[in-house]
């Protein structure tokens, strides 16, 4: 197959869990598969990020895009102007006139067997014909998110702004999932939330591509067992991070304390946006930033915490802490999606009072602690290594793209038309409000 990928972002460097996904999926999919990578770059990228995706694409094209740093005079500009934008503002940013012309380009020029569009972010530079069958890869179902991040706002304010985008990104999800022939979710959790959300949106049922997990990059060290870190991995500038982390160090930590005054903890991953980066002055609190490598902060905590209250989709980083065979406590979100069972291989807890028993329990029974480790650390390797999962999504495109062939040929051969019955490329334009805008820099 000639795959033509769209993402927001290159994959290196690899400090996300979405990037490791899919570098991790595309370094199986390109030994067998053609695939040209198109997405957004900051200006100042390292050539060596964009040789190094060479790896996992045959070709790379990038256009240039910047964001303002969050908590930035000039991105909170930026959100007030979006806030007239019919699209919601995680979506509208991404508008691009050049790499809508440069899409455009690589269509003409070439002939691709599918289109991923990897997140629901790019569908929006997407033009209206397509010449080919186009997937969309869901790596959350994003209306969930800002649903969940309204609910917990208690300012009638923040209230009211993350109602508006929940509202305008349900509008938008829906429109957009239209315009693809077929999904790709990464558990079955999301396929029943997008059926049960978008029930008349989806044409084929939803194909789940599992999370997977490097095992021979994260494994098992010698335990830490008088230890009292706590160690918490994800980028710092996704708002259910944040608010993970925010949550944890008010409600969580003072009482985790109050059974063990040591404790301490160590919030690992890039751009922490101003209010995770002011918890450093919290005792016991460390906010690293960006880090070359989480392994070594994982290895020396006794507990892995994931107190997620917003998300979609499934978190890598517990698999990554069960690989290295982390005792995880986990509240339900963030372990929803996961085939992981309570008391068996993570903790769930969704209280703060539960979150902080849980944490002292295992501090406190090594025993009990070493049991959670084993049988983590034994079910990622024996069902959830790259390498037993990344076939998955090749098989789906090449079904998908098979039975879209199919469809197209008979409704040709019946002397219709297959781009004028409801094919993705007779479907609406996604800019919203037939307006172009430009965010390239």
């Amino acid at each position: 197959m000639r795959v033509l990928w769209l993402k927001s972002d290159l994959l290196l460097p690899l400090d996300k869990g979405g990037k490791l996904r899919t570098w991790h999926l595309l370094r199986h999919l390109a030994t067998r598969h053609e695939v040209t990578y198109l997405a957004f770059a900051e200006p100042d990228t390292r050539q060596a990020d964009v040789n190094g995706m060479r790896q996992v694409a045959a070709e790379v094209e990038i256009v240039p895009r910047s964001d303002s740093p969050k908590g930035s005079w000039r991105f909170y500009v930026d959100a007030a102007i979006h806030l007239f934008d019919p699209l919601p503002y995680a979506v509208g940013k991404y508008r691009s006139a050049a790499f809508r012309r440069r899409l455009n380009d690589l269509l003409r020029q070439r002939a691709f067997d599918v289109i991923v569009c990897d997140f629901l972010f790019p569908a929006v530079n997407l033009p209206r014909r397509l010449p080919c069958p186009a997937v969309i890869f869901t790596h959350n179902v994003e209306s969930e998110i800002w649903r969940r991040y309204a609910e917990t706002r208690t300012s009638r304010r923040s209230y009211w702004l993350y109602s508006m985008q929940y509202r305008r990104m349900l509008r938008y999800e829906e429109r957009a999932l239209r315009r693809f022939d077929s999904v790709l979710a990464v558990s079955s959790a999301d396929r029943d939330t997008f059926a049960r959300i978008y029930p008349d949106a989806i044409r084929q049922p939803v194909h789940v591509v599992p999370t997977g997990v490097d095992t021979h990059y994260f494994t098992t060290s010698p335990s830490q067992t008088g230890a009292r870190e706590l160690v918490f991995t994800g980028s710092m500038d996704w708002l259910p991070n944040e608010d993970a982390m925010l949550f944890f160090c008010r409600d969580v930590l003072p009482l985790v304390r109050q059974a063990e005054p040591a404790v301490t903890v160590s919030i690992v991953g890039r751009a922490p946006t101003p209010a995770v980066a002011r918890l450093r002055e919290q005792q016991g609190v460390r906010v690293t930033g960006r880090v070359d490598d989480i392994r070594p902060y994982v290895r020396d905590a006794a507990v892995y915490v994931v107190p997620l209250r917003i998300g979609g989709g499934t978190r890598l980083k517990i698999f990554e802490a069960l690989a290295m065979g982390k005792a995880v406590v986990s509240t339900s979100v963030g372990a929803e999606g996961l085939p992981v069972t309570g008391g068996e291989h993570v903790m769930v807890a969704d209280s703060p009072e539960t979150f902080a028993r849980e944490i002292v329990h295992l501090l406190r029974d090594i025993d009990h602690r070493r049991r959670l480790e084993t049988a983590a650390r034994a079910l990622v390797v024996e069902r959830y290594d790259w390498s037993a999962v990344a076939g998955k999504l090749e098989q789906a495109l090449v079904r998908i793209t098979g039975q879209t062939r199919g469809s197209a040929d008979a409704r040709a051969s019946a002397g219709r038309d297959p781009s004028t019955e409801g094919a993705p490329s007779a479907l609406p334009d996604l800019h919203g409000a037939g307006r172009e805008a430009t965010r390239t820099t």
